[in-house]
């Protein structure tokens, strides 16, 4: 079986079919269990669903103010954890008082001991009227359930529609708390249900063309929206659209009169493209911007879609022009060096074909905290032979990986970053990003140029690290190493 239980989850069993060594010999549908709850006992890197809805979907729109209805604590969580720039223009010609006004600003509740025994919407009522009155420029506000909300029942849907009357504002609840769903992704299909049935569809966008597009599951980390834009500018397309890079509240509510929806992060947001095709006949495409094959393939299927290939195949030609010199530096560094990819979602199956085509490292292990079925077998179809993927790991697992398989670098998170360094292990943050933007033709040098830095700075041969075993690989339940099982199975000769 091309399934392999850890070291350190010996006492943890089941963790087993959560790991999954890529083996061509194995049947076509074995991928890792996934889209589950956390079995007990696991450290988990997971985000929770309040984490889905607040921190990805909602949490990039420019024009609101966010209250979170919990304890301050989850209240502080959703405050700054991602970089969503913003640019201070709105479709209205007004202008946002401060820019960068979703990254600064978040309100809660604050609930206290006595507000979980007598209930929370008195307090919910009060804080969005304050909010209202703080903030009388920003055009809508979003509220959010958490677990603590969640399990006293206070009715938020009310309050919202109340109010929204009340301060003649949308005002709109998510109610997706914490323990609602195994993962975060429980709360991007919240967030996705939730835009699409309150807002989508209540407004008329000032101007359309016949090049209008949605860009959905783009949340412009440190500018990638930004990068896509420039593009889409110069091939003659015009984002209608954003969901939510850079978006103000009202072109979500016209996201009806768009020609054509994209879907970049498909795990997120390929919901809210099925309900706007489901009713308004609005047809979407799946794309990949990252890395430069993928982002020309991709740039010209859209542009086909309305008949402006020649202005695409200009594009790419220029892009590719000025980046390829640089391409070919880093090429030459980071051939044969190893990476671990460790995302939420899809950036696991985005990444590992553009950094060994193009700068020729090659994936040892690939990890997501959030990934589902159809996820996994798009890593397993891009990833190389005796790859590890792994479904919701632990801290311990990532010890364990690091020992092992031993990459040269890993792309992660924040959570991850510092185990990482503990081992003397490089690491590139691709969900925040460290000098972003990563989307793109400039995009991928400026991951490249980050990943170079990491790999050849300094520091590491300048500090004393926990010693890692020489030998490698990780070792399954027989004792036998995944690398030694695929050479037998090749010989016919047992490995004692």
């Amino acid at each position: 079986m091309p399934y392999e239980l850890f070291e350190v989850d010996k006492e943890i069993p089941d963790r087993k079919k959560h790991t999954y060594v890529k083996d061509s010999a194995d049947p076509t549908d074995e991928i890792p269990k996934c889209n589950t709850t956390t079995i007990p006992g696991c450290m988990t890197e997971r985000g929770c669903a309040f984490a889905g809805v607040k921190g990805v979907i909602t949490g990039a729109v420019k024009d609101v103010i966010h209250v979170v209805h919990s304890p301050v604590g989850c209240t502080t969580y959703g405050c700054g954890s991602k970089r969503y720039p913003t640019s201070p223009d709105l479709p209205n010609g007004d202008k946002v008082p401060i820019d960068q006004f979703n990254l600064k600003y978040i309100m809660g509740t604050d609930l206290k001991e006595s507000d979980v025994v007598f209930g929370g919407m008195k307090k919910l009522r009060q804080s969005i009227l304050e909010a209202a009155k703080e903030f009388p420029f920003v055009n809508a506000i979003y509220t959010y359930a958490t677990c603590t909300t969640g399990l006293i029942g206070d009715d938020m849907d009310a309050v919202a529609k109340e109010l929204s009357e009340e301060i003649g504002k949308d005002v709109i609840a998510f109610n997706a708390p914490g323990f609602s769903g195994p993962t975060q992704s429980k709360g991007h299909h919240v967030g996705n249900l939730t835009l699409f049935n309150k807002l989508v569809g209540t407004k008329e966008p000032p101007e359309t063309t016949p090049y209008d597009i949605n860009l959905i599951g783009e949340y412009n980390i440190d500018g990638d929206l930004w990068v896509l834009e420039k593009y889409f500018d110069e091939i003659g397309i015009k984002l209608l659209s954003k969901f939510t890079g850079d978006c103000s509240h009202d072109e979500i509510c016209w996201m009806h009169q768009a020609k054509l929806s994209l879907v970049r992060c498909q795990r997120s947001a390929t919901y809210i493209a099925d309900l706007i095709e489901e009713k308004y006949g609005i047809p979407y495409i799946k794309v990949d911007f990252f890395g430069p094959r993928y982002c020309a393939e991709n740039l010209m299927t859209v542009a086909k879609h309305f008949g402006l290939e020649e202005k695409a195949e200009k594009l790419i030609q220029q892009e590719m022009a000025e980046i390829q010199p640089k391409l070919d530096f880093y090429k030459e560094k980071l051939q044969g060096k190893k990476v671990w990819v460790f995302s939420g979602g899809p950036k696991n199956w985005h990444l590992p074909e553009p950094l060994k085509e193009h700068l020729g490292m090659e994936t040892v292990a690939v990890s997501t905290m959030f990934e589902h079925e159809d996820g996994y077998e798009k890593i397993k179809e891009r990833v190389g032979e005796g790859t590890v993927i792994l479904d919701d790991p632990n801290s311990l697992e990532l010890e364990e990986i690091i020992k092992v398989y031993k990459p040269d670098i890993i792309l992660s998170g924040i959570k991850e970053k510092y185990i990482a360094h503990k081992f003397g292990v490089p690491c590139v943050l691709i969900h925040s990003y460290e000098n972003g933007p990563y989307i793109g033709f400039e995009g991928f040098i400026n991951l490249a140029q980050d990943i170079y830095a990491s790999i050849y700075n300094p520091v590491w041969n300048m500090l004393e690290f926990e010693e890692t075993p020489e030998d490698g690989k990780l070792k399954t339940e027989s004792g036998v190493s995944s690398e030694q099982k695929i050479s037998s199975e090749k010989t016919g000769k047992e490995v004692v």
